[in-house]
């Protein structure tokens, strides 16, 4: 596999689009991985046109979703992607500390500026914050870990339930590498999917905040409880020494598994462990791509969790009818297929404007919300959602087209510039190392051109939440034979998530 290049936009314009070798500067980074970045355009732009025709072209939302859910197809895509990227990053970084700095300058600055755009566009009277102003501390508690679809607060914007998810898999994620067992990734896939179809009809939903509702200030301190063993886990862990680091990661890992099997807000039982198996299916596909897993196993394996999640979510959801279970099997299976093609086609040059909208997907992703509540919500525009389709139509481009100027202003003057914040505080860390250095560290033997491919993939890290988004990570990959640093590269990392039709 080829390293990474900086050819940048220069080359790939001149011949109309990029390759896997070849990463679009248009995003104010010298290198990308196109093919995951036009991936994680095309899902954001799903879960729009799924919120979106809510509003506007319901006839043609009726057809289409007869047989097929943008919204979850697109969240699936999201989380594929988050298992394939998010594990390179934290190997190569090789430090817990590095990795939580960089996950935290990339995800919260723009989930924060989102919640705060809600709270003015409410306080206008231009959308809704979903009733988080009855009990603003209690939700400030949720929002503070990005874990509201597993605590007592609201998802806001609405999409953000998924970012939930994201983050219980990075503190798995976190815990497994400090006890050096990270590289098991396909008997955690195998675990998850099976206990989606094994306990999927068992699991309660909000059960602790319906427990705690029962108190006065139950819910509140059932998320200061939370927040508090997380956040204590993860103090501890980026210490980076050995056991406080294991027992650290332990704690948060642990509490945030509890949280998602019996505290799921939305939208069905068996969602938190069958995202967890997509997600370290997708780790699967990494492991096996980079010689770490033997490519027959890797490949029984993603068949067996695409065939345990559909048959999880055929069998519990039995109940939402034929066409909900036609929906559920055709976006797993599909979001599947448009990955696989994804990684076929990822030599192949892509169109720079598909690599750069997923650039900017984390905040089209978290943005979209705003700006649709906000068309709801001004009176003079309602006669609009009953015209013709032809004029629907044009009406939605227009929405699509202010949601990317706004996300592209933002991820501009807000992500990019964090970004880059936390990627120098991140090479900082204590235990920061880059390419072989860090694949060194972990139990699995990577050669050079893994090493390499390893870098690729921490280029384009992340969502949904999401990771699930873009960020900015410079990075050393590394010459396996001398084990010394070759080429400095900056990237960016995305966690891009996305909401769904069963969004909250």
């Amino acid at each position: 596999m080829q390293a990474i290049t900086s050819t940048g936009l220069a080359g790939g314009a001149r011949r109309g689009g990029v390759t896997y070798g070849e990463m679009p500067k248009t995003a104010g980074t010298t290198s990308r991985l196109a093919w995951l970045d036009a991936l994680r355009g095309f899902a954001a732009l799903c879960v729009v046109f799924d919120h979106g025709s809510t509003l506007l072209l319901l006839p043609a939302r009726s057809f289409l979703y007869q047989w097929f859910n943008f919204g979850e197809y697109g969240v699936f895509v999201f989380f594929l992607v988050s298992g394939y990227i998010i594990p390179a990053s934290l190997e190569r970084k090789g430090s817990l500390r590095a990795f939580w700095t960089s996950r935290g300058f990339r995800l919260y600055p723009m989930y924060a500026a989102a919640i705060v755009l809600a709270a003015i566009a409410y306080w206008n009277r231009f959308g809704t914050i979903r009733g988080a102003e009855h009990h603003p501390l209690t939700s400030v508690m949720s929002w503070l870990l990005m874990l509201p679809n597993l605590l007592t607060g609201p998802n806001v914007p609405n999409v953000t339930w998924t970012l939930s998810y994201e983050m219980v898999f990075y503190l798995l994620l976190a815990a497994l590498f400090s006890w050096r067992i990270h590289a098991r990734s396909s008997s955690y896939a195998l675990t998850f999917a099976v206990g989606a179809v094994a306990l999927g009809g068992l699991l309660p939903m909000a059960a602790l905040t319906r427990w705690a509702d029962r108190y006065s200030h139950g819910p509140l301190w059932l998320n200061i409880t939370a927040d508090v063993l997380i956040i204590a886990g993860i103090a501890v862990a980026i210490t980076d020494k050995r056991w406080p680091a294991r027992l650290g990661g332990a704690l948060a890992a642990l509490t945030a598994l509890v949280l998602v099997s019996v505290n799921q807000g939305s939208p069905y039982p068996w969602s938190g462990y069958e995202i967890l198996a997509l997600m370290f299916a997708g780790t699967v596909i990494y492991r096996a791509e980079q010689g770490q897993l033997n490519r027959l196993v890797a490949a029984g394996t993603v068949l067996a969790v695409l065939a345990l999640t559909t048959a999880a979510g055929l069998w519990h959801g039995a109940r939402m009818g034929h066409q909900w279970q036609v929906q559920w099997a055709t976006s797993i299976l599909l979001a599947a297929a448009t990955f696989g093609l994804g990684m076929a086609a990822r030599h192949r040059k892509v169109p720079w404007i598909a690599a750069w909208l997923g650039v900017i997907s984390y905040s089209v992703y978290l943005l979209h919300p705003l700006v649709f509540d906000a068309y709801r919500d001004v009176p003079a525009l309602h006669h609009l959602d009953h015209s013709t389709e032809p004029v629907q139509a044009g009406v939605f481009v227009a929405l699509t087209v202010v949601i990317i100027a706004v996300s592209a202003l933002t991820y501009y003057t807000i992500e990019k510039p964090m970004q880059r914040l936390g990627h120098r505080l991140a090479r900082r860390a204590p235990g920061y190392t880059a390419g072989v250095a860090a694949s060194a560290s972990s139990e699995a033997a990577v050669t050079s051109d893994a090493a390499a491919a390893a870098d690729e993939a921490a280029a384009a890290d992340g969502a949904a939440a999401g990771d699930g988004a873009a960020a900015a990570d410079e990075a050393a990959v590394g010459d396996g034979a001398a084990g010394a640093a070759a080429t400095r590269s900056t990237s960016s990392n995305s966690a891009v998530a996305g909401g769904s039709g069963g969004s909250p």
